[in-house]
């Protein structure tokens, strides 16, 4: 079906995509992004002013490494659910009940996996934590496992505000926690570590307790079949969640290894200020993926071409501001300490500059279970990032690694742009391209 012959197909029968991408659905997952992204500063901030940089580097090693290992055994659990519960075949009840079944055995084996492995983690992440208490991190690998699959089942079936809920509430936790439980005597990392696993706890249970109450596991038992489907795909399309996560925050520990503790919490602070610019291209991901799932795959395409023109400038736009504010905000919230973070942060906003168009294809390609272009795409930024990073790192510290990281970002936009063009699908001027921003019924990111 050509183009224009889509989009009057699109015209008559998109209802539900038009409310997915109107304005209330992506800024209702925006402002929940934001929100977190607001907690996450919070606890940086908390961290920074009361343990020093050491302690950020320790807190984002922490939240990143165990849901990497789950993330790995879960088997693509994670862009799995979105692409499954979005379609009709995903509301049979075996289909539901294995996405937790997964979870909990790849949880059990990564715990096990994370103890055995506590000696090294030790030596090559967290030097300033005991070996005891990396090891009970082990548990974080259980905890988030279940509570990001109850985050992505519940965008899969559209429940865009029990999803939200959860974003908030993965980082806004921490703080509180944290508080209290340093308050108790413990310790400022034994207090940290707890913090994160009971945070993941009241998360996860609160989100699949509205999934229960909503009937998503009524009548419905694990499936090995099911979990074979779920693997198939997700394990293509993991690939590319673990390529994204890994350009974002392999430069974390490869500068943890080579430069230290310190000027990873100088590094953090920066890209945590410049992945600000990261937030709406993630809440377009987000809610026109499970979305363009919905569709056949001719709607899908004039949706795409018409976010592309609509939407992605964005996170452009927003880097100009973003990059003038750096040098006041960044050593004003956290100290003069990290006044060298704003360099890093101008190189980092350069490369997630062209965010917008990598989220809205990245949708288009998993709905239409092209996970594995996505993934290539990715694995071309990991390459770049790698190479980059060990060849500038040793000599420029955390500004070699921004550098590193905006190349590979610049990299994965530029090879899913050509790969969409290259196949035809972005149309000719004087074709037509259905309009889709009126409201209607709304529906639901991935990498953390």
């Amino acid at each position: 079906m050509n183009p224009r012959a889509a989009g009057r197909r699109a015209s008559g029968s998109s209802g539900g995509l038009r409310q997915a991408i109107a304005r209330t659905p992506i800024t209702n997952n925006l402002v929940a992004r934001v929100l977190a992204l607001g907690a996450l500063t919070l606890a940086s901030l908390l961290v920074a002013r009361t343990m020093g940089p050491a302690g950020v580097g320790a807190l984002s090693l922490l939240r990143m490494l165990p849901w990497l290992v789950g993330l790995v055994l879960g088997g693509g659990l994670y862009g799995a659910a979105p692409y499954f519960l979005s379609r009709p075949a995903g509301r049979h009840p075996s289909y539901r009940a294995t996405f937790p079944a997964i979870a909990i055995c790849a949880g059990v084996v990564g715990a096990g996996a994370w103890l055995a492995l506590t000696p090294v983690l030790h030596h090559a992440f967290y030097p300033q934590v005991s070996t005891g208490l990396v090891a009970a991190a082990a548990v974080t690998v259980v905890t988030q496992l279940l509570e990001t699959t109850a985050k992505t089942c519940s965008q899969g079936i559209g429940d865009m505000a029990g999803s939200n809920r959860m974003i908030v509430l993965e980082e806004a936790l921490f703080v509180p926690l944290y508080l209290a439980l340093a308050g108790a005597g413990l310790g400022h990392y034994a207090a940290m570590v707890a913090a994160l696993a009971l945070g993941d706890i009241i998360n996860a249970g609160q989100g699949w307790t509205r999934l229960i109450r909503r009937g998503f596991l009524t009548g419905g038992r694990p499936s090995l079949a099911r979990a074979r489907e779920i693997v198939s795909y997700g394990t293509r399309a993991e690939l590319s969640s673990i390529a994204l996560l890994l350009n974002a925050r392999l430069d974390f520990a490869i500068v943890a290894s080579i430069a230290g503790p310190t000027p990873l919490g100088i590094y953090a602070v920066a890209s945590r200020y410049a992945e600000l610019l990261r937030l709406p291209s993630l809440a377009m991901n987000y809610v026109l993926y499970p979305a363009y799932a919905r569709q056949d795959r001719d709607e899908a395409l004039v949706s795409t071409v018409q976010a592309l023109r609509r939407r992605a400038w964005a996170p452009a736009a927003v880097a100009v501001p973003m990059a003038a504010l750096a040098p006041v905000v960044l050593p004003a919230f956290y100290g003069s300490d990290f006044r060298p973070a704003v360099l890093p942060a101008w190189l980092l906003l350069i490369g997630l500059a062209g965010g917008g168009v990598t989220g809205i294809l990245s949708a288009y390609l998993y709905a239409v279970g092209r996970p594995g272009v996505v993934s290539a795409a990715q694995g071309l930024g990991v390459v770049v990032t790698v190479a980059l990073d060990l060849t500038l790192i040793p000599r420029y510290g955390i500004t070699g690694a921004a550098v590193a990281s905006a190349a590979a970002y610049v990299s994965t936009t530029v090879v899913l742009f050509a790969i969409f063009r290259a196949r035809g699908a972005v149309p000719d001027d004087d074709r037509e391209v259905v309009t889709t921003d009126q409201p209607s019924h709304p529906a639901e990111e991935t990498v953390t």
